[in-house]
């Protein structure tokens, strides 16, 4: 699983302005599977993405067709990390302990 730090790099008049076509991405990856939650940071600087197990090199696929990274507005951290502990409600979603 990962988590992905969008960090703004251009001012927010110019990030609200692509939000539109970034939330139709963020659809069409929820919609695939692909993404488990996501939302802005409450300081207004970036976004988070939380996301199902992939190899990396489709998620940085993933990432570059956002419509704000291909803008050049928004910078990403990754953290691959392994659930090794899952909340009840979420035990479905964690493919490492549903064997």
């Amino acid at each position: 699983m990962y988590i992905v730090m969008l960090a703004y790099k251009a001012p927010i008049e110019e990030i609200d302005y692509l939000l539109p076509d970034h939330m139709e991405w963020l659809s069409k990856h929820y919609d695939a599977g692909h993404f488990l939650c996501s939302g802005r940071q409450p300081t207004r600087t970036g976004r988070v993405i939380i996301t199902r197990p992939m190899a990396r090199a489709k998620l940085e696929a993933l990432l570059a067709s956002d419509p704000l990274d291909m803008a050049h507005m928004v910078r990403h951290e990754v953290v691959e990390f392994e659930a090794t502990r899952t909340a009840p409600e979420l035990a479905r979603v964690n493919e490492a302990l549903a064997s």
